[in-house]
């Protein structure tokens, strides 16, 4: 499946956030903070699918983020989470990097779908792009 980067720095929503990516078989490598998370970036050389950060953190929040790794790594997907409606308001100044922002709280049916949703957004965007390049 998918290889994520998660950026959460509430143990227990990256925990619970993991565990249930992990059930639909992708492979989530979790960090508390955007710091962090852009340094594993860098470390592994963008090779994620997908970049899931909370807007919030300390350190670096998930925009200063979003934005470091959409210039770097434009392949990446990109979705934010925030339970801040000011921080939402920031994100989606952010829409042609960001594929979507989810609003704190989510249910675990809530958060699987919309990586989901993001993931095939990503698949269809790679096909779309295999059959220009054949034509």
């Amino acid at each position: 499946m998918a290889r994520i980067l998660l950026a959460e720095d509430d143990p227990s929503v990256r925990g619970f956030v993991a565990r249930a990516l992990e059930m639909d078989g992708h492979a989530v490598l979790a960090t508390e903070d955007g710091g962090l998370a852009a340094e594993a970036m860098l470390e592994h050389e963008g090779n994620f699918d997908l970049l899931l950060s909370d807007i919030k953190m300390p350190v670096m929040d998930g925009i200063a983020l979003a934005l470091r790794v959409a210039d770097q790594f434009p392949d990446v997907t990109i979705l934010l989470m925030t339970g801040f409606a000011d921080q939402r308001e920031r994100a989606h100044g952010l829409d042609a990097l960001v594929h979507d922002v989810v609003p704190k709280p989510f249910t675990l049916a809530d958060i699987r779908a919309k990586v989901k949703e993001a993931l095939d957004g990503r698949e269809a965007e790679t096909i779309t792009l295999a059959q220009q390049l054949e034509a």
